[in-house]
């Protein structure tokens, strides 16, 4: 039975609910009249149920789907304006005792090389992705306790903090790992991560069992309850996320909003982000073998009713994508994406050969971080290396009682733009850094409070003199 608050997965995830949903959403598609209601009524940046949002999706009538994209970019403006936070992945191990059939990571692949970073490695790993610019890593390992344990997690956590080379530093540390428990969720936290992010994969319990069929992973309720454990533990910034391609794209897309609405009526704090990535190639893996490829139109429309549905949360886009995808939904939705990346492990210091091959997927955009960043700042975007939130307690629902009333950009904007700041100092190439100054003295008379807009611009000053990390 459906209970959004109950702590078990499949009542808070009900099968029956989200075949319900879809039965809905397809009885009443051609209903222009409540379609064209929830789509005003979604400017009023309150959000809508999975169940309305599930409308959303299914209508196909060309003039309503524009006003579902218009309305998006409305509500992606208000929340977020035209910033667009800058993150890495840093894989530290591929080794995996799991027999996931979408990851090549799964402990039956002979041809993959495995590989696990020493703390040196991460050393190296961390000065390179400084080197470029980074500020805020996503953690990645496999899962496997005894290649991988927390206690490895935590070190590289700390090694990685510990990093200060020239003027670069890691300000945030958001982890990927395994579902675990509550003791360990409360060491990752006094260890100082960011965000826990971890992807459900898929919602359809059927699916999701089939799909990981041995390891610790096969455990449906254990894996999606991940959340609730992580928040009991004092993890307030938590990041769900689908791969899509894997079970279809509407029941993977009503249960995530599920999820999300779980999160928010248990610890009345919903999900930080939510990612969207898509099934691609890797090693031991054809994407032939998944019969729900999500087309690049649908998949457009996801972020949007997405963001029109959770309007407060972050949506990250991966490398997965190409240029070309993620410039279509940067203002469909997407507040974060990642630049430069490698998936392989060890993959910054050295690019692997090919026969060599430890990567999780493979990148469709290979584009450096300055040529990410070039192509932002071309786009009327402000490529943001922000971490203050974090750093200054802004999480949980102190980040979204900000975020919700509109006034977070009072701390982003300015934060943002000093960060960016910091970036053509130290990183950028001079066709970037020429931009980027153009578009710096252009957003700061976007800056609303006359005082705050004055400390930004001294600040502004003291990083063109050699001075770092300042923040709102």
């Amino acid at each position: 039975m459906y209970d959004v608050r109950s702590p078990k997965a499949t009542e808070f995830i009900d099968h029956q609910e989200i075949l319900d949903t879809l039965a809905y959403a397809r009885e009443n598609k051609d209903n222009k009249e409540l379609v064209s209601s929830l789509i005003e009524r979604a400017k009023d940046c309150k959000g809508l149920t999975h169940r309305e949002a599930a409308l959303l999706l299914e209508c196909e009538d060309e003039e309503l789907v524009e006003k579902m994209y218009k309305t998006a970019k409305e509500i992606k403006q208000k929340f977020y304006g035209n910033r667009i936070v800058m993150f890495a992945p840093l894989y530290l191990s591929n080794y995996c005792i799991n027999g996931c059939v979408y990851c090549p990571y799964h402990a039956k692949n002979k041809h993959i090389r495995r590989k696990k970073l020493t703390q040196e490695e991460i050393r190296q790993e961390v000065i390179a992705l400084q080197d470029m610019g980074h500020k805020r890593l996503a953690l990645e390992t496999g899962e496997d306790p005894v290649n991988n344990p927390i206690e490895y997690v935590l070190e590289s956590i700390k090694t990685i903090y510990s990093i200060k080379h020239k003027n670069g530093a890691i300000r945030r540390v958001n982890v990927n790992i395994a579902a675990t428990t509550v003791e360990n969720y409360k060491k990752l936290k006094e260890a100082g991560i960011g965000t826990y992010i971890l992807f459900q994969e898929t919602y359809n319990k059927e699916s999701y069992e089939a799909l990981h069929p041995t390891g610790p992973k096969s455990d449906y309720a254990y894996h999606t309850e991940a959340m609730d454990r992580a928040m009991e533990a004092g993890i307030d910034d938590v990041g769900c996320g689908v791969l899509f391609g894997l079970e279809t794209y509407r029941y993977d897309f009503v249960g995530i909003l599920m999820h999300a609405e779980h999160l928010e009526a248990r610890f009345g704090v919903g999900p930080h982000t939510i990612s969207v990535p898509r099934v691609c190639p890797a090693d031991d893996i054809d994407t032939a073998d998944f019969s729900n490829a999500v087309p690049d139109e649908v998949f457009q429309k996801i972020v949007a009713v997405i963001r029109i549905a959770v309007p407060y949360t972050g949506m990250i886009i991966s490398t997965r994508e190409s240029a070309k995808c993620r410039e279509r939904v940067l203002d469909l939705g997407i507040s974060q994406i990642s630049g430069g990346s490698r998936t392989s492990v060890g993959g910054y210091v050295e690019e692997e050969k090919i026969e060599e091959n430890s990567a999780q997927f493979d990148v469709s955009d290979r584009r450096t971080l300055d040529q990410v960043v070039n192509w932002l700042l071309d786009l009327g975007y402000i490529p943001s290396f922000c971490t203050a939130c974090y750093r200054e307690g802004r999480t949980g629902d102190r980040f979204m009682s900000l975020v919700k009333a509109g006034q977070i950009a009072n701390c982003c904007h300015p934060n943002a733009l000093m960060t960016l700041k910091e970036y053509l100092e130290d990183y950028a190439s001079p066709d970037t850094k020429k931009k980027g100054l153009a578009v710096i003295e252009r957003e700061l008379m976007n800056v609303e409070r006359e005082k705050t807009r004055e400390i930004c611009r001294k600040h502004l000053k003291e990083i063109e003199e050699g001075q770092r990390d300042f923040r709102f």
